[in-house]
C-alpha cells in the first residue's frame, strides 16, 4: 500500500517536485491517507449498520459491519 500512496502523490505533484522535502510530505501523506481509509470505513459500516437496526430480517447489516470495521484492525 505505501507503494501505491507514493505513486499517487507523484502522479498529482505532491512528492518528487523538492526531493530534499519529500521524507516530511511523505510521512504526512500516508498518515492523511490511513485517517481517509478509516473514515471511509466507518462510513460504510454506519450504513450496514443501518441496514436492519432491530435485525428483524437477519444480523447481516451487523456482520457487515463489523468486517468493514476489522479491516482497519489487521
Amino acid at each position: 500500500m505505501r507503494e501505491e500512496i507514493i505513486k499517487m502523490a507523484q502522479e498529482c505533484h505532491l512528492i518528487g517536485m523538492r526531493p530534499h522535502l519529500d521524507g516530511i510530505y511523505q510521512e504526512s501523506l500516508e498518515r492523511f491517507f490511513h485517517m481517509a481509509q478509516a473514515a471511509e470505513r466507518e462510513a460504510c459500516a454506519k450504513v450496514a449498520d443501518e441496514f436492519d437496526p432491530q435485525m428483524k430480517m437477519s444480523n447481516y447489516g451487523q456482520v457487515i459491519a463489523n468486517r468493514i470495521r476489522a479491516r482497519g484492525q489487521a
